[in-house]
């Protein structure tokens, strides 16, 4: 696997043209197949006999084509925008396509690649998506600093996975052993005032630490000495994968120390889809959580799926490292009196406010302007 956190994140070379830009997949599709296409680079292959409902696929965007419109099916056909590329968090969603729940629920669900960073609030924003995997201070900020019209209608993992991480012989056990230590990171101000409250929450000196952006190159820059320890890897990818390469690791949670509950990863739509089609949005989270259920029931035969939806140029899958990440997942996901896809007004606010404590937005947005929640 390569080396680079899947978490905010761009996508280099090739990975542009994995994305159809400029498509909108919102209409109706015809007779209900017997797996929902993925959507990828090798659509393009599809046999004839698909090729008629697929017509709006090259649609400009935020339209539909005069022969969408003539469409009489049963499906509605909408685009999710992965966080990354296919790993094991993303079971629910190929366990939910390849056993045509969401068919069942009258969707045609097609998955797409992110080709730039902000991929999953732009697209959905601006009706080229319907839904998308994202990140809850993301959300708040793109929202509160320039309003845009997206909202969280689930939260996929109930707790952070990103962790600070070191390896073992650096001995950082707690935020104060940084002190005097180079800590690396993606260059998000996100990061910088993650790393400097886990200082203060500690009692130490926020400016005795050095933040140094190393973009990409957070598990190569740690292991290669270049910084002491880094913020974004994630405790279900990074943590398993380097300790298949040999490495003794440490690391802590940010929640620790002074850190508000976050969820790592939302499911968001835009407002126009919540208010003109609350039928598909309720269609797709009841569909999704039957594919969790499966990832609960069947940890190995959804790894299985998943990895026949892995996208093995750009990320290549270790089925061991996706085993390991699915056991620390699954607990997570859902917890006790947490079920998948629920989310608080509580750890919304808790994070609205802790980050215009930080000076990360410019305005406290209402709860209800960043997150709706739908039927369970």
């Amino acid at each position: 696997m390569k080396k680079t956190s899947y978490k905010r994140t761009g996508l280099r070379g090739a990975a542009a043209a994995l994305i159809v830009t400029g498509a909108v997949l919102l209409a109706s599709c015809g007779q209900a197949k017997a797996k929902a296409d993925e959507s990828s680079a090798q659509a393009a292959s599809e046999n004839a006999s698909k090729a008629e409902d697929q017509k709006t696929e090259h649609a400009g965007a935020g339209e539909k084509s005069p022969e969408a419109d003539k469409e009489k099916g049963d499906c509605r056909e909408v685009d999710v925008v992965l966080d990354w590329y296919p790993n094991a968090i993303h079971c629910f969603l190929y366990n939910a396509i390849e056993k045509g729940y969401y068919e069942a629920k009258g969707l045609k669900v097609n998955v797409r690649f992110p080709a730039n960073d902000n991929d999953g609030l732009a697209l959905v924003a601006a009706g080229k998506a319907a839904f998308s995997l994202y990140y809850q201070q993301d959300v708040i900020q793109a929202v509160a600093n320039q309003n845009i019209g997206i909202k969280s209608v689930g939260a996929v993992c109930q707790t952070p996975l990103n962790i600070i991480l070191s390896l073992k012989d650096k001995g950082i056990r707690r935020p104060s052993d940084l002190a005097g230590k180079t800590v690396g990171y993606g260059g998000t101000a996100l990061s910088e005032a993650m790393v400097r409250a886990l200082m203060r929450s500690d009692g130490a000196d926020p400016d005795s630490v050095t933040l140094q952006n190393v973009g990409f190159d957070l598990m190569s820059a740690m292991t290669t000495g270049q910084v002491d320890a880094t913020i974004g890897c994630l405790v279900n990818h990074e943590v398993p994968q380097l300790e298949e390469e040999g490495f003794e690791l440490s690391y802590f949670p940010l929640t620790d120390y002074g850190m508000p509950n976050f969820y790592e990863l939302c499911l968001l739509t835009n407002q126009e889809m919540i208010e003109k089609e609350p039928e598909v949005v309720q269609a797709f989270l009841d569909a999704s959580k039957q594919g969790f259920e499966d990832f609960q029931k069947d940890p190995e035969g959804s790894l299985r799926i998943l990895l026949e939806h892995q996208n093995a140029e750009n990320f290549p899958l270790s089925p061991t490292v996706e085993a390991k990440s699915a056991a620390t997942l699954l607990p997570l996901m859902e917890q006790e009196g947490k079920p998948f896809l629920s989310q608080t007004e509580a750890c919304w606010q808790d994070n609205i406010d802790w980050m215009y404590q930080q000076g990360l937005i410019e305005r406290k947005p209402a709860v209800e302007d960043v997150m709706q929640n739908f039927k369970n």
